[in-house]
């Protein structure tokens, strides 16, 4: 390839001031990865320069080809056009500082638990020991891999039920050179019997029909199987609750996300102690549950469970 060696008069920090201005003009929707208009700006253009997403504030100031710009642009243009959301546009999305491929496979890696990894699940963990852990609903593979990433003494499976999404975690496991994380298909359970972890950590789909239907066009890109749960959000969640006793040790833990079904199963199941973790943002709907206190209520549980078929 010939460089075009023909600089205009126009920086990297100005195309990201650009495409922030021109998003905000589209009234794009944000929240993959990124909340607002610069960030999304930010890594596109870096990705069209090839430059990494780190890059330091120093180069801000450097002149972009005509070539550069034009690479620029386009990419802008499709995201506004197509509204696909920037890590499919890149094909990379960065979770508990690691880097993952990401295409419409799975969801965009985007969940809090990322904040809970990188602290080890302390302080809920305490004293527990911890051989074997589980990521239900793994999608991409990204809390399963970040798991294992940094506690490489445990043994990691991620299960999912589809295969388009177990297989980008297979390519995701590859790429971060993980070997103690395996995947499974697995309906919830299903496909896991007999099996136990000493931990549990699941971000199952829990958007409300409603909401789902109402989704900004960002979000159809996306399989609509990770996001619909149901007329309350809570179709797959009261599942794992009820089941999840059969799977994890006497001393062990579930870590559940249910964004804002967190109002609705906390109406449902006031009964049951549920630690609401706080990030460094707030609550972010994302509990902790004792296996014995899932135990302890499993009749009421599995009413409710057993009521969505």
């Amino acid at each position: 390839m010939t460089a075009d060696a023909t600089f205009e008069q126009v920086s990297i920090i100005d195309l990201i001031r650009y495409g922030g201005s021109l998003f905000g003009e589209a009234g794009l929707t944000f929240g993959h990865s990124y909340d607002n208009a610069l960030d999304e700006a930010t890594q596109l253009v870096l990705h069209a320069l090839h430059l990494p997403h780190d890059l330091s504030p120093v180069y801000g100031a450097s002149r972009v080809t005509g070539a550069e710009k034009a690479r620029v642009i386009a990419l802008f243009q499709r995201r506004i056009d197509e509204r696909v959301p920037a890590a499919y546009l890149t094909g990379e999305a960065w979770f508990a500082g690691l880097s993952f491929k990401s295409d419409s496979r799975a969801l965009v890696p985007r969940s809090p638990i990322a904040e809970l990894i990188q602290a080890g699940f302390e302080p809920w963990l305490g004293e527990r020991y911890v051989q074997r852990a589980l990521d239900l609903c793994t999608g991409s593979g990204c809390i399963a891999i970040a798991t294992a990433h940094y506690h490489p003494n445990w043994e990691v499976v991620g299960a999912d039920i589809n295969d388009d999404a177990l297989s980008l975690a297979e390519e995701n496991k590859t790429r971060l050179h993980t070997r103690n994380v395996s995947f499974r298909k697995s309906d919830l359970f299903a496909g896991l019997q007999g099996e136990l972890f000493d931990l549990i950590v699941t971000n199952p789909p829990y958007v409300t029909d409603d909401e789902t239907d109402a989704l900004p066009r960002e979000y159809s890109h996306e399989p609509e199987l990770g996001l619909r749960a149901g007329h309350d959000g809570l179709d797959l969640a009261l599942k794992i609750l009820r089941d999840a006793p059969d799977h994890i040790t006497e001393d062990g833990l579930l870590i559940c996300e249910v964004g804002e079904a967190e109002h609705a199963l906390v109406e449902l199941l006031p009964e049951l102690a549920l630690a609401w973790v706080e990030f460094k943002v707030g609550q972010m709907g994302i509990f902790v549950v004792e296996r014995a206190d899932l135990v302890a209520h499993h009749k009421r549980i599995a009413e409710l469970a057993d009521a969505r078929g």
